[in-house]
């Protein structure tokens, strides 16, 4: 769901995704993060499968993430993301929340380049999809 130029994600966290520590393995986090981002781009009509038939390929060139609380089974998690436009870069954003217990599970920032029939380029077709949504 997208809100002003906010993108709101919602699940549950499953079983399957707790560790031998009762909480969420750590890598768990980016599956999160990465499900957001598709839902937004599905959000703005530009989905993972319309990019590769037209031969766009976004990709994770870094990522930074701070842990700040762990996530344990059925809590009811809220992951949210914005964007903005760095010449041909993307930076989301992403927020983890815990709505179960009302704190920040994870905060990320997750910089995209983006390639066109295998070619680095300026992403021109991802920003005109996100250019309503685009934070700077």
């Amino acid at each position: 769901m997208i809100t002003g130029k906010t993108h709101y994600c919602d699940f549950d966290v499953r079983d399957y995704e707790i560790d031998s520590e009762g909480i969420v393995n750590n890598a768990i986090y980016l599956h999160y993060m990465e499900h957001a981002r598709h839902t937004f781009c599905r959000e703005v009509g530009l989905s993972y499968e319309q990019m590769r038939q037209q031969g766009i390929t976004p990709v994770v060139a870094k990522l930074e993430i701070a842990y700040r609380t762990p996530l344990q089974s059925c809590d009811h998690v809220r992951c949210e993301l914005t964007v903005e436009r760095r010449g041909p870069r993307f930076i989301f954003h992403q927020t983890i929340h815990n709505i179960s217990l009302g704190s920040i599970a994870a905060v990320a920032t997750v910089t995209i380049a983006c390639l066109v029939d295998g070619r680095l380029s300026r992403g021109d077709d991802l920003a005109q999809a996100f250019a309503p949504f685009l934070i700077n």
